[in-house]
C-alpha cells in the first residue's frame, strides 16, 4: 500500500479545497475503529471517513453511508458532546509524517468559544484517532495505549499528546542539497531503501519512482553512485518535493489486466507499459482502489470452489487422455501383424514343422522380414493368431477414437470454463458458471430438486470508436445465446484461435461495410477475453455470423465455421467504452 505521506498530502489540499470552513453536522462510529462524519460546507455534503484500522488505516471523502450501531460507542459520543455543529479551520499535516491535524472550533455549555484537535495517526498496526485540546492535551482516543503495549508513547486521558521519534528521519520538504548528500547518499543501502529509510513520508514505491526519474537502479548500492549521479538524485528528489508543496498532485491508478496494482498522488512513470487511470481527486483514487480490490478479493475467494472442481476434473480428464494416447499408440502394430498373417497365409507351405521363425518377403515394401512363430502351433494356427491380434487392435483404435475425441472435448470444455472463471467479475456471474458446472454433472445441485439459481448476469457491452455496439459472453451459456439468439446473419462475429475464449458479437444492423477500426477493436476484446490475454498478440479469427454453426450435439459455445478471415492483434482494451 502506498499511504505514504505524500498520498497524505496530496488529501490534506483535497481536504482544504472541500471541508475547511464547514460545520459538522453527524458523527457516527459505524466500526470500533473507524469514524464517518458528515459535514456540510457551501451548501454542499461531504463524508469523512476515517479508519484505524491496524490492517487498512484510511482517510478519505466517500459518498458512502454506513450503518452505526443502535447505541453509539463512548468515543463517539464524546465528540458528538464536543463537536456536534462544530466548525472545521484547518486540515494540516506535520511535516510529510502520514498524519493529518484537523483543528476545530465549537461552543461549550457556558457557551465559550473553544478549540479542539482531532488527530488521525495513519501508521499501519499504529494507527490512532485521537482527540485533543488546543494545548495538546489528550481528551480520549479511539484506541487506548498504555505503558504495558508501548514504552515509547502512551495515548490515555490526560496525558500529552506528541509525534514519537522513533526512526530519527528527517523531513524531506525542507532538507537542503548537503544534508541529503551527507545523509542519504552516504548510507550503505540500495538507493530507493537508503532514500525511504532516512526520510519521512516516503513509501519503497515512491523512492523507486524518485529513482527511475533519475535513470537510477534503485536496487543497486548507494555507494556505487558517481558524485554527478548523487547530484541528478538530489536534483529529481528536490522537483518533485517542490510540486508538493507547490499542491501539483495528479492522483492516479495503476491498472494491470484490469486489476489495479498501484495508486499515488504523483505520475507513476516507471509503470510505463502499464494503464494509468487519473482521477479528480485522491478520495476518488482511495475509494476505487480499494473498491475493485475488495471485489477482486471477494470474487476469487467465492470463484476458489468452483475453481477447485473445475482444476480436479481437468487434471482428471488429462491423465484420462494421455492413457488413451497411449493405448492408441499401442494399436499402430496392428498392421504389422495383418501382414505377418497374411505372408503366413501366402508363404506357410515353406514352413518346417516346429519352426520358431521364418522369413519371407514383404510384398507390400520388397523387403524381407523375420516373423516370430509359436512352435507349439501349425502356420495356419500361427496366420489365425496374427489376424485376431490385428482385429482385436482395430476394433481397439476404433473405440479410442470416440474415446479420445470425448475425452478432448471435456478438457475444451473445462478450459473454458476456467477462463469464465478468470472473465468473471461479481457474483453474478459466477451464478452461471456454476449451473453450467451443475448442468454437465461435475457439481451435484444442493437445495430444491431441480430448482435453479436466477441468472441475472448481463454480457459485457462495449461500444466502438466509429459507434458500433460490441457484445462480449461472459460464459459459455452467454456465449451461445449471444451467437445464436442474439446475432443476425450481417453481424460479425470473432474468437480467439484455437482456445478457449469469449465470443464477440459486434451489431452491424445495415448490413453495410464497417471500418477497420472497428474490426480491431472487437478483436482486441476477443484476444483479452480468452486464454490468451496475457500474450503479446493473439490470433483472432472473424466471420459473420452466418458462417458460424453448431455441431450437432456440442456443448455450449461449441461452433464450427469454414469461412473466415484472421487478424494478430494486441489484447489490450484500455481506450474502448464500455458501457454500463
Amino acid at each position: 500500500m502506498a499511504f505514504d505521506g505524500v498520498t497524505i498530502a496530496g488529501l490534506v489540499a483535497e481536504l482544504n479545497q472541500t471541508i475547511v470552513g464547514g460545520k459538522i453536522n453527524k458523527i457516527a462510529q459505524p466500526e470500533v475503529d473507524e469514524l464517518l462524519i458528515t459535514i456540510k460546507n457551501n451548501k454542499q455534503q461531504y463524508r469523512l471517513f476515517l479508519s484505524a484500522s491496524a490492517s487498512l488505516p484510511l482517510v478519505y471523502l466517500t459518498d458512502t453511508n454506513k450503518m452505526s450501531p443502535l447505541t453509539a460507542p463512548n468515543f463517539c459520543m464524546l465528540l458528538r458532546k464536543h463537536l456536534g455543529s462544530g466548525k472545521i479551520l484547518s486540515v494540516t499535516q506535520p511535516s510529510l509524517e502520514r498524519i493529518i491535524q484537523i483543528d476545530l472550533e465549537h461552543l461549550n455549555e457556558l457557551g465559550d468559544l473553544c478549540r479542539k484537535k482531532l488527530i488521525i495517526e495513519v501508521m499501519g498496526k499504529h494507527s490512532n484517532i485521537i482527540f485533543c485540546t488546543e494545548d495538546d492535551k489528550i481528551i480520549d482516543s479511539i484506541k487506548h495505549v498504555s505503558a504495558q503495549m508501548s514504552s515509547v508513547r502512551e495515548v490515555l486521558p490526560g496525558r500529552d499528546y506528541f509525534i514519537p521519534e522513533t526512526q530519527d528521519k528527517h523531513d524531506p520538504l525542507t532538507i537542503r542539497e548537503g544534508e541529503f548528500l551527507e545523509l542519504v547518499c552516504k548510507k550503505p543501502l540500495p538507493v530507493a531503501k537508503a532514500i525511504y529509510m532516512t526520510l519521512t513520508g516516503i513509501s519503497p514505491l515512491l523512492a523507486e519512482e524518485i529513482c527511475y526519474r533519475a535513470s537510477i537502479d534503485g536496487g543497486q548500492s548507494m555507494d556505487a553512485l558517481s558524485d554527478v549521479e548523487q547530484l541528478h538524485l538530489f536534483g529529481t528528489f528536490s522537483r518533485l518535493m517542490e510540486d508538493i508543496k507547490e499542491r501539483y498532485f495528479a492522483p492516479n491508478i495503476v491498472f494491470h489486466d484490469g486489476e489495479p496494482v498501484d495508486f499515488a498522488a504523483v505520475p507513476l512513470t516507471q509503470y510505463e507499459t502499464y494503464e494509468v487511470q487519473e482521477f479528480d481527486s485522491i478520495s476518488q483514487v482511495l475509494g476505487t482502489y480499494y473498491a475493485v480490490k475488495n471485489q477482486i478479493t471477494r470474487i476469487r475467494q467465492k470463484s476458489s470452489d468452483l475453481r477447485r472442481v473445475v482444476n480436479t476434473a481437468l487434471e482428471r480428464n488429462r491423465k484420462k487422455y494421455m492413457l488413451q494416447q497411449k493405448q492408441m499408440k499401442d494399436t499402430e502394430k496392428k498392421d504389422k501383424y495383418r501382414i505377418y498373417g497374411e505372408l503366413i497365409n501366402t508363404y506357410g507351405y515353406e514352413v518346417p514343422e516346429g519352426a520358431k521363425s521364418f522369413e519371407a518377403l514383404n510384398y507390400y515394401t520388397n523387403e524381407t522380414i523375420t516373423i516370430p512363430l509359436d512352435a507349439m502351433k501349425t502356420p495356419q494356427e500361427n496366420g489365425q493368431h496374427y489376424f485376431e491380434k490385428y482385429n482385436k487392435l482395430k476394433r481397439t483404435a476404433a473405440a479410442l477414437e470416440t474415446y479420445l475425441e470425448e475425452t478432448k472435448n471435456d478438457i475444451d470444455h473445462l478450459e473454458s470454463i476456467s477462463t469464465a472463471l478468470d472473465i468473471a467479475l461479481d457474483e453474478a456471474d459466477l451464478v452461471q458458471v456454476k449451473e453450467e458446472l451443475i448442468e454437465y454433472g461435475y457439481i451435484r445441485r444442493k437445495g430444491p430438486q431441480g430448482k435453479k439459481a436466477r441468472i441475472t448476469s448481463k454480457p459485457f457491452h462495449y461500444i466502438s470508436s466509429d459507434g458500433y455496439h460490441m457484445y462480449v459472453g461472459k460464459n459459455n451459456f452467454q456465449n451461445e445465446d449471444l451467437t445464436f439468439k442474439f446475432a443476425t446473419g450481417n453481424d460479425w462475429w470473432f474468437h480467439a484461435k484455437g482456445q478457449p475464449g469469449s465470443h464477440v458479437v459486434v451489431k452491424n444492423p445495415d448490413g453495410g461495410e464497417m471500418p477497420d477500426r472497428t474490426f480491431e477493436e472487437a478483436g482486441r476484446l476477443a484476444g483479452y477475453y480468452s486464454k490468451g490475454r496475457k500474450a503479446p498478440k493473439v490470433e483472432i479469427d472473424y466471420t459473420q455470423k452466418k458462417n458460424v454453426k453448431k455441431p450437432s450435439g456440442a456443448k455450449p459455445g461449441f461452433v464450427i465455421y469454414y469461412t473466415n478471415y484472421s487478424l494478430l492483434i494486441e489484447p489490450d482494451i484500455s481506450g474502448i467504452e464500455e458501457i454500463k
